[in-house]
């Protein structure tokens, strides 16, 4: 339970007790009295949404031990047992798959809550991120233990002069590209968008933050809960239906991964950057970022292709969402 909401739960809760005190005699009664009123209470906050799976009390201190490496390693495996055609949970992550259509789009969607901003990961082909490669999401998904995979901005295999790429707190190159729009990811998880990169230079030195990874293919879709005003001469067909891929940060420790179906027989068109963007803003996204699209848009889950693709293309890295529970083999 968020603290502002427990806090006032425990005020009115307090307040009923020294209501009671007048009008019951009996101990016992009013001991009753107390959990009858605590039940309703804990009962009404679930119903109301305001009880997480990681955000109460109990919670916080039940999943504080669970932290994954902030490196290139891949995360934990996960219990094979746990996932369902509808997602996964497990001590550490919850992830929810659903599929949409919603005006002539089918949109593949992952929802994603995780106990530690260690579990918010990213891998590329090759070894070290000094090499140069390409692999397949599904591949690099399951050499990584991807719960939810989809694929990254592909700049980790460019080799332009200006680019603004982190990997897991690696720093590939921090030179300004201001026709790209940046993503920034912090230690804590939390999303920052620099639009044509105005600013990311300077923000660990504006914001204390360290940069875990950063992205710059784009365009940013959604900053501060708003829907940007998009380029439109942002290259990749920014005004026409393509596949599309996206990520979004909800709140703390919780993401939305986006596909928008293209050019197979899902029955979808695709979507401009326009329509992906105002898409992001309805799932509730505060901050959201357009992903490598067309051919490259592809999500995994549970090591098997969520989104409809008719061909696998080659990318250079993905992002993925790992448990941190210990398997027990």
């Amino acid at each position: 339970m968020k603290l502002p909401v427990r806090i006032l739960l425990s005020l009115l809760c307090a307040a009923m007790v020294l209501s009671s005190l007048f009008v019951v005699s009996s101990p016992s009664i009013l001991e009753d009295a107390l959990w009858e009123m605590q039940d309703e209470l804990d009962s009404a906050a679930e119903e109301s949404g305001l009880v997480s799976l990681f955000v109460s009390s109990a919670r916080a201190e039940e999943t504080s031990e669970f932290s994954l490496p902030m490196d290139t390693s891949a995360g934990m495996k996960p219990d094979a047992s746990l996932f369902t055609p509808d997602g996964y949970e497990d001590a550490s992550i919850r992830v929810q798959m659903e599929t949409r259509e919603e005006d002539g789009v089918v949109w593949r969607i992952a929802w994603v809550e995780i106990a530690s901003p260690t579990q918010l990961r990213t891998a590329y082909a090759g070894k070290t991120i000094k090499k140069d490669t390409t692999g397949l999401v599904t591949v690099m998904a399951k050499q990584h233990n991807a719960i939810v995979a989809i694929n990254g901005d592909n700049y980790t295999n460019e080799k332009a002069k200006h680019s603004f790429i982190y990997r897991m707190g690696e720093k590939r190159q921090d030179k300004l590209n201001k026709q790209k729009d940046i993503l920034i990811i912090d230690e804590n998880g939390d999303f920052h968008t620099f639009v044509k990169s105005a600013g990311a230079d300077k923000f660990e030195k504006d914001t204390g933050h360290k940069i875990v990874n950063a992205f710059m293919f784009g365009p940013a879709l959604v900053q501060n809960g708003e829907v940007l005003t998009l380029d439109k001469e942002y290259n990749f067909n920014p005004n026409g239906r393509e596949p599309r891929c996206a990520i979004g940060q909800l709140d703390t420790l919780s993401y939305v991964l986006v596909i928008a179906d293209g050019r197979g027989n899902s029955g979808s068109d695709g979507a401009t950057h326009k329509e992906l963007a105002e898409f992001m803003a309805s799932l509730g996204c505060r901050e959201a970022y357009n992903l490598d699209g067309g051919n490259s848009a592809i999500m995994v889950y549970n090591n098997e292709i969520y989104n409809y693709k008719a061909r696998e293309r080659d990318v250079a890295d993905v992002i993925y969402f790992a448990t941190a529970v210990p398997s027990e083999e």
